[in-house]
This record gives structure tokens, C-alpha cells and sequence, in this order.
């Protein structure tokens, strides 16, 4: 959520620095709104403190002898019911108010950071750099899909049979391989000082408000009718609600977080996109990093968690990039974010594979996770980060692609083999 404070403050600037996203927002209507309620706040102040005055005035005079029935003391009481149902009247129409100005709030995207590249849309996102050499094989690369179905890994006609499209089955090495990246992940950022959550994989409505995706993309998650309940789209959702409502003390912060877990996402307005393989799902895997930091460290922090990223892909030896997404091209609740993207030589291009973002306090506005230190006079609230460490089905998906080899196995990169017990994937296995 935006802070309020800002806007009201200086609202040219703060609409400015919104609108380098592109798109209309009604800033107007939300101080008009501000404004009323403070009008109606300062009232209601103005009035409960007149009915104390008079309710002390009252006592009083009571316990100075006056006879309650006394015209004087009679006027004062009529005066407090008076006071009374004024008090009353405000009350739905602050709530109203409150109501419709929270509706509005929730609907405004995180400002950009000043340093984030102003932009269009995704092609005008800034490289920042690449590691490793593009594999360019002299034959025709395979894509994933094609080695995954040739090497018995998967089953998608199944998986259709039991659920939908765009759910798959692995089987066999595929399962293995899918397990060991999960365990290779786990193990690499909890010995990077990451503390491991196995958090709820189904959320309430207010843990999705809390981090961003409701109301504004209720459409992209599942739903279970009966219950407000979600399947998480992310562990981002679960963990960092884990601190909702909280208040931290500041000796506490940072705090790191990984977690495994499947994310469920309904994929609306994306039919005809990568409709095979493993790049598009409704259910996948993915390795998350959550981070709670104080705000002076937060920029430093969201390097040092694109670093813990891209330690993952290094140590798999996969070529990639990093992007820094313009203004235009931003998630709702970020202000600065970069993707790396991973290489997939079958379709000779950079693929999405951990989108690392810093919230500011957007997050834990919303959330209400603040801090206080030990002399500290009031709270302020935490940042908060996430990122990919990594999405285990496109991590798997590069591997097949870049690991390939002539004669349709698949080796296995160095760092794995310990999980897998073996140094290839097809053939006969050493």
C-alpha cells in the first residue's frame, strides 16, 4: 500500500514518480476521501471531548451537592445525548468513508524506485550482465519437451487425463531430477544463511491482500469455493505473511527466509503461450527467498539477494542474464526488480527463470509488519524482498536443453550428481 503520508505531502511529485508505470490513477478521489476523513476524524475528537468535559462537569457538581434533578445539570445531560448520537451519526460514515478509501488505496501500484530505468514495456527492460557462454550446438538443438518425452521423464496425456493442460507427471530420473534441484536449492541458501520454511501451501484472502495479488489479480489464483482459502500462487504469499500484524524488534531484522513448495497459478490471459514443456504450468515448484530488512540496508540487501540467485545458476554452470525491468514493465508491488533469465539454446533465447524484487514498505503496509528499536520512539515499517532461488521446472527445463548430447542422454551438471548418484541421464548411467 502507498504510504498516504507522501501523497498528501506532495502530491505532484508522488502522481509524477506513479506515472512513469503508465496508466491512470485516481489520486484526486483518494485525497478528497483523505481529506474527508480527517474533517470527520477531528469532529468526532472535538465532539468526545466535549462529552467528557461535561461528564466530569456533571460528577462534579454532583458530588459538590447539586440535586441531579437541577435545570443546570438536566441542560448538561441533554447536552451529552446530544453529543451521544452525533458521535453515533459519524460512525457509518466514517466507515464508509474508510471502506472506499481503502478500496481505492488497494488498487494503486508501488511507486518505482528513482533509480529504476523509466520504460515502455518490456522492451525497453535495461541488461545489466551475462555469465557463461551461450551453447550453440553444431546440430539442431532439442527442445526440452521433446528430450524429457524421448528419456521417459514425463507424462503430460496422463496428467491431462487427471487434472487439465498444463499440468504434467514426471516419472522416473525426471522425478529424481526435479527432487535433487529442489534439495540442491534448499541446501545452498540455508548454508547462505537462509532459514528454511515449510509454510501452508493454501492462504486466507487477507495474506493475498497483505503481499499484493488481491484484489487486483484474484483471477490468476485458485480458489476453493467453500472457504476462504487460495492455493498460493508463490510461498512469497505464506512467508511473509508469517510476520503479518506483527511488530518486530530491530535487532531481530534481517531476517532470510527459503521455502519450498508448489505454486498454483491460473495462468488467465496467457492461452497459446508456451503450451508445451515446462515453462507455463498451472502447478509447478519453486524455491523462494523472502527477506524482512530494515530500510537503510534495503537496496544493498536486494543486490545481495540477486547474487544468492544467481549463485544457483553458476554453480549449474547455465548461461544467463540479468534485466533490469523498467517502470513499465514492473510488478504491481514492486519499485525495483531484476529478472535473470536463464538460456534455452533449443529456442535460442534468454527465458525468465527468477524475477528478484524489492517492495520497499509497500508489502508491510499492507501486511502491517513494522519494527522497533529498543530506545526507538514509535515503529517504522520493515522491507521487504523476494526472488526465485530458483523456479525448479525452467531450471530443469536448461538443463535438459544446455546438457543435451549427441547421442540423446543428458549429463548431469557436477553439483547434482551426489543427489542423483549418476553423471548422466539416459543410456547407460556412470
Amino acid at each position: 500500500m502507498i504510504d498516504l503520508k507522501q501523497l498528501r505531502e506532495n502530491p505532484q511529485a508522488f502522481g509524477d514518480r506513479l506515472r512513469r508505470r503508465g496508466g491512470d490513477f485516481d489520486l484526486e478521489r483518494i485525497l478528497e476521501l483523505d481529506a474527508q476523513q480527517r474533517q470527520l476524524e477531528q469532529r468526532r475528537s472535538h465532539l468526545q471531548a466535549r462529552s467528557n468535559e461535561i461528564g466530569a462537569l456533571v460528577g462534579k457538581k454532583i458530588k459538590a451537592g447539586v440535586a441531579a434533578t437541577d435545570p443546570e445539570i438536566q441542560a448538561l445531560k441533554a447536552e451529552a445525548n446530544d453529543l451521544k448520537q452525533q458521535l453515533s451519526d459519524l460512525e457509518p460514515q466514517e466507515r464508509q468513508l474508510k471502506e472506499e478509501l481503502e478500496r481505492l488505496l488497494l488498487t494503486i501500484p508501488n511507486p518505482p524506485s528513482e533509480t529504476t530505468p523509466i520504460g515502455r514495456d518490456e522492451t525497453e527492460n535495461v541488461e545489466v550482465r551475462r555469465w557463461g557462454e551461450e551453447y550453440k550446438p553444431s546440430q539442431p538443438c532439442q527442445p526440452h519437451w521433446d528430450i524429457a518425452t524421448q528419456l521417459g521423464l514425463w507424462d503430460v496425456e496422463r496428467s491431462v487425463k487427471v487434472a487439465q493442460s498444463r499440468f504434467v507427471t514426471l516419472l522416473g530420473m525426471g522425478a529424481a531430477l526435479e527432487r535433487a534441484l529442489i534439495q540442491f536449492m534448499l541446501d545452498t541458501h540455508r548454508d547462505r544463511g537462509y532459514v528454511e520454511v515449510l509454510p501452508p501451501l493454501l492462504v486466507n484472502s487477507a495474506s493475498l491482500t497483505g503481499t499484493g495479488q488481491l484484489p487486483k489479480f484474484a483471477e490468476e489464483s485458485f480458489r476453493c469455493a467453500d472457504d476462504d482459502l487460495w492455493l498460493i500462487p508463490t510461498a512469497e504469499v505464506p512467508v511473509t505473511n508469517l510476520y503479518r500484524d506483527e511488530i518486530l524488534a530491530a535487532d531481530q531484522l534481517p531476517i532470510y527466509h527459503c521455502a519450498y513448495t508448489p505454486c498454483f497459478r491460473r495462468e488467465a490471459g496467457s492461452y497459446g503461450k508456451d503450451t508445451r514443456g515446462l515453462i507455463r504450468l498451472h502447478q509447478f515448484n519453486k524455491v523462494e527467498l523472502v527477506k524482512f530488512v530494515h530500510p537503510e540496508t534495503s537496496a544493498a540487501e536486494h543486490e545481495a539477494l540477486v547474487a544468492d540467485a544467481e549463485f544457483i545458476l553458476q554453480a549449474l554452470k547455465l548461461p544467463y542474464r540479468v534485466v533490469e525491468l523498467c517502470t513499465g514493465d514492473l510488478g504491481f508491488a514492486a519499485m525495483k526488480c531484476y529478472d535473470l533469465e536463464v538460456w534455452l539454446p533449443a529456442a535460442g533465447c534468454y527465458r525468465e527463470i527468477s524475477s528478484c524484487s524489492n517492495f520497499g514498505d509497500f508489502q508491510a503496509r499492507r501486511a502491517k509488519i513494522r519494527f522497533k528499536g529498543a530506545k526507538q520512539k514509535g515503529t517504522q515499517f520493515v522491507h521487504t524482498l523476494n526472488g526465485s532461488g530458483l523456479a525448479v521446472g525452467r531450471t530443469m527445463a536448461a538443463i535438459l536443453e544446455n546438457y543435451q548430447q549427441p547421442d540423446g542422454t543428458v549429463r548431469v551438471p557436477e553439483v547434482l550428481q551426489p543427489y542423483l548418484k549418476c553423471s548422466q541421464i539416459g543410456g547407460a548411467t556412470a
